[in-house]
């Protein structure tokens, strides 16, 4: 088990439990459920729970927000549910999910396990080209071609990786997906190799867009011959039908033979197949895909690039982006760049100026230290957290970055700004822009430029527009004819929270003596929860009751069977009668000194009138400081 173990119990308890998980993957941010009845998870606990940012639903995923660590998340969930990494899946309830969803779900089952790899390997190859376009060294230095062959090889080899996600995908053994991807990558094969042997046999479709020289033929029938190193479509067309295949062959085949006899039939029947069908279909609507979007971003590039920086970050919201990250992979492979994604470049850096200014300016200290990480994390292009606890729920914060967004897009889009490279993201993406065959770097200085505009613009509308809310005021309210009032009580000492019931003395746990929260001291002072008398204080000082001005009775007893220390450790600034405000210091203990002695410091808080009260919310922190909220009673 890993750090995160109640945490991944937390989760799996509140998505309706281990039964209930259909799937699970991962991204760079969120543990992406598949669940078998989505009404049975408890989405406010969820969302309240610390290590969670929120939750979300979309493309028939249940989706909880993370953050950067959600790799190590995902395996202590697993490990505690006692699911492999392969994740469970059940066909039946997948193929009942709607079309989109289900179309969703597939494109982001097989692209999220590689994206992360893809990026590194970008990078990579992105400081190269601009460490050799600097003049570091020579781009026909051995660091460079060693450099470069690292970087390179998952791009050259992709078919391999994408076919070992589409066979966990579709249900396909994993290790004849392997062979189907290296297969698709074989040089003897390729358009390239074979038109350097020798002049086409003849030419199909001679004068159309689908023109293909025919080189060899299998068996007769001729095989449309395609460069399949570094595409996106074939292997997964190709993986798809073979799926079907295996599913045939495994119900004909006798158990005795089965396990490599439907191997081999699916790989002779899927590949030759893949080859003079499934292949070159794939390609050919992969390089369509391609053109049809340069096209379509021609007809305007204004206009495409203003709705694409102000929809790309709601699209991330719902998790549709998942439906783009595919054609920005094609054309990459296809084109040698894309310049379609790349028009909402601005987003990362909008979101994270906006959290820039929020932090400069706000006075709230809580708001200012959950800016500073989720700024952090901007600026390496990870900007859920900034999304999902800053921007979204304040509402003109997300607003701003969108529409800024938009109008750097519309830049972007006029300067025909285009990425080579699938890199990093944030700074690090900046090397991708450069052009790696002419080591043109026009796209870093368009990309800097909008950066720079759009950190600056998103920065000062967000100055001067931000105001901290203004404390609201606890006003009564009427419940059933009844005037109903709430009443916060502070924490009286800093320290961990647990609820009531997981506490050692079964008096409390049992809520005999009244209801309240337990918490587990980290400083050895003692504060007054409320305005109002000292109405008993125990000689041994292990205990005090205090009752406010409003009647509420409580009972502070540092730890437990401490009143055996007979006052030792103790002292006491206040005596029973005393008028105490909210704040003020009453007790104080010597925490080490109880604790070596072998007693529990576990501090109950209780209000021993509650049966009086029409209700009492406990916090949700896990961690207080003495003087922040620790309940609110309504009376």
């Amino acid at each position: 088990m890993g750090k995160y173990e109640s945490l991944a119990k937390d989760i799996i308890k509140n998505v309706g439990g281990k039964e209930n998980i259909n799937s699970l993957t991962h991204c760079i941010t969120r543990l992406r459920f598949k669940l078998k009845d989505e009404s049975k998870a408890n989405d406010e606990v969820l969302k309240k729970m610390d290590g969670v940012i929120t939750v979300m639903k979309s493309g028939g995923q249940y989706q909880v927000v993370i953050g950067n660590h959600v790799p190590y998340v995902y395996a202590d969930v697993c490990s505690v549910a006692g699911l492999s990494n392969e994740s469970v899946s059940d066909s039946k309830d997948e193929a009942k999910g709607k079309i989109f969803d289900r179309l969703i779900d597939v494109i982001s089952s097989i692209f999220q396990p590689v994206l992360s790899v893809l990026a590194a390997c970008g990078m990579l190859r992105g400081f190269n080209s601009m460490f050799a376009t600097l003049g570091f060294y020579s781009n026909t230095s051995g660091g460079y071609l060693l450099l470069d062959t690292i970087g390179n090889a998952i791009f050259m080899f992709l078919p391999v990786f994408l076919a070992y996600t589409a066979a966990k995908k579709f249900g396909l053994k994993q290790f004849v997906g392997i062979v189907i991807g290296c297969a698709l990558c074989t040089p003897a094969i390729q358009l390239s190799t074979l038109s350097a042997a020798g002049q086409p046999m003849y030419t199909l479709f001679e004068g159309t867009m689908f023109q293909s020289p025919i080189y060899t033929t299998f068996f007769g029938i001729p095989i449309i011959s395609m460069d399949y190193t570094s595409t996106v479509m074939p292997a997964i067309l190709i993986v798809y039908f073979a799926s079907k295949c295996q599913k045939i062959f495994e119900k004909i085949i006798p158990e005795l033979v089965k396990a490599f006899f439907v191997p081999l039939l699916t790989l002779i029947v899927a590949l030759p197949i893949g080859y003079i069908i499934l292949g070159p279909v794939a390609t050919f609507g992969s390089n369509m895909i391609a053109t049809g979007l340069l096209q379509l971003r021609g007809l305007n590039p204004i206009i495409a690039g203003a709705i694409m920086g102000t929809f790309w970050q709601p699209l991330v919201i719902f998790g549709l982006h998942w439906g783009v990250i595919p054609i920005y992979i094609n054309n990459i492979m296809t084109n040698g760049f894309d310049n379609f994604l790349m028009m909402s470049f601005a987003t990362t850096w909008a979101t994270t100026a906006v959290v820039l200014a929020i932090m400069v300016k706000t006075k709230d200290k809580k708001l200012k230290s959950l800016c500073f990480p989720a700024f952090i994390s901007g600026l390496f292009g990870i900007t859920e957290p900034a999304i999902y606890g800053i921007v979204l729920p304040k509402k003109k914060p997300f607003i701003i970055s969108c529409i800024i967004s938009g109008i750097v897009g519309a830049y972007f889009g006029a300067s025909n700004f285009s990425e080579y490279i699938m890199g990093g993201f944030g700074i690090f993406e900046f090397p991708s822009l450069i052009n790696p065959q002419t080591g043109d770097l026009g796209n870093v200085y368009v990309g800097i430029i909008g950066t720079v505009v759009t950190v600056i613009l998103a920065f000062i509308v967000m100055y001067v527009l931000y105001k901290d809310e203004e404390p609201k005021e606890i006003e009564a309210e009427k419940f059933d004819g009844v005037t109903t009032k709430d009443y916060i009580i502070a924490s009286p000492i800093s320290g961990k929270v647990l609820p009531l019931e997981q506490a050692k003395d079964a008096a409390f746990a049992e809520g005999t003596l009244g209801k309240g929260i337990i918490i587990l001291p980290e400083e050895g002072e003692v504060f007054s929860p409320v305005d109002g008398t000292i109405s008993a204080l125990f000689p041994t000082l292990h205990a005090i009751g205090i009752t406010s001005d409003n009647g509420i009775e409580l009972l502070i007893h540092i730890g437990l069977n401490t009143v055996q220390l007979e006052g030792k450790g103790f002292k006491a600034f206040v005596s029973a009668g005393d008028k105490v405000i909210k704040g003020q210091k009453i007790i104080t203990f010597d925490k080490n000194s109880i604790e070596e002695a072998g007693y529990s410091l576990e501090t109950p808080v209780i209000i021993t009138n509650s049966n009086d009260l029409l209700d009492i919310i406990e916090t949700s922190e896990k961690v207080v400081k003495a003087k922040d909220e620790l309940m609110t009673v309504i009376f």
